[in-house]
Parts: structure tokens; sequence; C-alpha cells
């Protein structure tokens, strides 16, 4: 999990009880899975016996990170940021214990010191430390030199900077964590500390996860995979962990999960001996599931999978509330019909091609049915099936089975 760390921080850890801190830009009303890895460092940190500090960035939210980004960032105003800032808080308390007296976790936002400093007195108690000369040599000013950056964001790494400072004499807190993008604005810190204080302190960065294709982790062909089941819903959420490639899960295993080396190294024996039961795979979703949507949620996301591909019955599909029908079958081709077309039966063969236009002609539909190859709601059916209204699920869908793994649904509307 360490891609970078300064000199003399594993003498610095086992001196005693340590604070170290990451910081979350609220700028956006949920974090992704791909900004969990400095979280799960974190989390390590404090299992530990480490004090975790958790930085909201209330007011570096305002002006935008220029990190790993080839263009200005659009502006947010107030309200979207603190609504922001407090659904980003929500979901970390999630990842780390808040009630120890010991080594409790603890939130802190930086406008609570941004807010109150004046310009300048930023300037002549921050800026003159810092050279411009350091500030162009770092990787996420250098690589905008071409398309350009303006002083809001060039001035952010100073910012980050002050934030390292201020916690470092106010919350004891002598090391930062980050991704390894954020390297050069933590360095920073450290390079503040060091002249305005002349003290030491530490930085530790996690690589930015890559699946073994190349890909970045955590995106898929729509997008990122939220912790915000309104962005990413559960049953998603609870997929993509079952369906990573077995060399990304052994990494997975290694970043997401709180286990000890002996129990990883137990599973992947396990893994390797039987791979068709995805034993690592299912560790982690479970695992995450639980962590991020809690055991409800991961008990119905595993009734999910039974239902789309394993052998249930229309009587566990009737079980099945609405909301929960959808979000299994989230993506599949919905197809909508008037309930006046169920008035009266109607054949399959009618339903599924004039009506619908599910299937290309009759002439394949006729051929799947004929071979066993269809199912409505979960059991199979022959050419000769007619469809009425007692037929629907939840009182308005129709779920059609195309082989193994391709659905259709029916929407009825009255």
């Amino acid at each position: 999990m360490i891609n970078d760390l300064t000199p003399g921080l594993d003498k610095k850890l086992s001196s005693g009880i340590n604070s170290a801190y990451v910081g979350f830009d609220p700028t956006a009303s949920s974090l992704h899975i791909g900004n969990l890895a400095p979280v799960m460092l974190l989390t390590h940190f404090q299992n530990c016996g480490h004090k975790p500090i958790l930085l909201l960035g209330g007011a570096t939210a305002m002006i935008g990170d220029p990190s790993g980004k080839s263009s200005e960032r659009k502006l947010l105003d107030v309200e979207e940021i603190n609504a922001n800032l407090l659904s980003i808080k929500k979901q970390l308390q999630m990842f780390l214990d808040f009630k120890s007296k010991n080594n409790g976790a603890e939130f802190v936002n930086n406008l609570d010191w941004m807010n109150s400093m004046k310009f300048n007195t930023f300037l002549r108690e921050i800026g003159k430390y810092i050279t411009v000369n350091y500030m162009l040599s770092k990787d996420s000013v250098k690589n905008r030199m071409e398309t350009g950056i303006s002083f809001t964001e060039f001035s952010y790494q100073l910012i980050q900077a002050y934030d390292f400072l201020h916690l470092y004499k106010n919350n004891n807190c002598s090391i930062q964590i980050g991704g390894s993008d954020q390297w050069g604005n933590i360095t920073s810190g450290i390079e503040l500390i060091r002249k305005k204080e002349n003290k030491e302190s530490f930085a530790l960065t996690c690589p930015l996860l890559t699946k073994s294709d190349g890909t970045k982790f955590g995106k898929t062909e729509d997008g990122n995979i939220w912790l915000d089941p309104q962005k990413t819903s559960t049953y998603k959420f609870f997929q993509y962990w079952l369906n990573v490639s077995d060399e990304d899960a052994k990494k997975c295993i290694r970043f997401f999960s709180v286990l000890n080396k002996n129990e990883i190294l137990n599973l992947e024996s396990n893994h390797e001996q039987t791979p068709h039961l995805r034993i690592l795979q299912n560790e982690l979703a479970k695992e995450m599931t639980c962590r991020v949507h809690g055991h409800d949620a991961y008990v119905k996301a595993v009734e999910g999978s039974k239902i789309l591909f394993g052998k249930n019955t229309r009587e566990s599909l009737e079980k099945v509330s609405e909301k929960d029908f959808l979000m299994f079958f989230e993506g599949v081709p919905t197809y909508t019909i008037s309930i006046n077309e169920l008035d009266k039966k109607i054949d399959i063969l009618t339903l599924l091609t004039d009506k619908t236009n599910a299937f290309k002609s009759k002439g394949e539909l006729r051929r799947m049915l004929q071979s066993n190859a269809v199912s409505l709601n979960k059991e199979k059916v022959t050419i000769e099936k007619q469809i009425s209204i007692n037929d629907l699920i939840n009182s308005r869908y129709l779920l059609i089975q195309k082989g193994k793994k391709n659905y259709i649904i029916i929407k009825v509307e009255k």
C-alpha cells in the first residue's frame, strides 16, 4: 500500500502514539472507491494504536486542487460545498473509530482557520517561506504550464501546506497521508514546517490503484463506483467487487480488508485450489458492502445475485420489493406496454416482437422457445404461452430471460 515515504517515518511511528491526517475536498457529494486507499491506510494506522485526523477541505474545495487535472476545476458555491461536506463526513465515519478515548478519529475543517486569516497575513506568514521556483517544480503545476493554470489553483499547494502547519502546531500532527498524486502538496507542507518551525514532519503516500489491464480502479463504462447508493446502487457496488479479476482480487484484499497477513494468505491458497468459487472476490464483496452499506444491504445483494444467476423460482421473485427488483435489474433493456394489451391474453410471440421489439424476429424467438431457452419470471415457457395480468410481478413487470444471462423487462403502465 506504500508508494512513497519520507526518511525517518518508521522511527517516528515506533516512538509512541502519533497523529496523521488525510485531507478530502468536498468537490462531490460522495466519495468513490478510488478515494478509499488512503482511508484504508488511515484505518490500519488507527488499528496500530495511532490517532487519525480527517481534514475536510471546506476552504480548499473553493479553490480547486490542480493535481491530476488538465484544466481548471469549476468553482463550487458555499451551499454545495457544505452539503457535500456533510455527506462525505457520514461516509468516512464508516471506516474509522471515533469513540476510542486513546486514539479516536477526529474531523477538522480547514475553513475554520482559513476563514479568519487576512490575505496580507497569509502572504507574510506563509507565502514568505515557499519560493515560486519551489512551487513551479511540483508536477501538479508543471503539468499545467502548457494549458495554463490560474493563480487560484497555483496557490492551492500553499493552502494545503498551511493546513499541515496548522495541524502540526494545534493538533500535534506530524504525518500526512495521501494518494501518490498528492506528494508535491504534502512535501510543500513539510518544507513549510521545516522553514517556519525548524521541525521535522513526515509523508506517506499510497499508489493510485489501477486494474491489471491498466485502467483506473473503481471506474466502469458508466463512470465511478460511488459510496452513495443514490449514485451507485448497493447491488451494483456489490457486483463490482464480485467481478474483479483474480489478479486484481489479490491486490484489493490487501488494500481494502483489515485481515491480517496469514488470513489473506489462507484465503489466497483456498482460492487457488477452487478458483471457480471466487473466494477472494466473495470476501471482498462481503467486507466492503457490509462496511459501506450495512449487513442487511449485503444480504439483499446476495439475494439479487441468486435471482439473476441462480435457479430461483417465480415465488422468490414475488417476495422482492419493486425497489429491489429495479435495483437488481438496473441497466436491463426495458420495454413499455399499456395494461390494456393484457385485458385479454396475448401470445408470447406477439408480445415480444410486434408489441415490444424485444426480439428481432418471430423466427428467432420461435427457435429459442423450441430449444427451451426463454423464461418468463424465472419459469421456462413454450411457444403456446399466453400472457395475462396474472403473470405480472409487483403488479406491473414481466421478466423475460434469454439464455442464461440476458434479461429483458416489460413494464406495464395503466
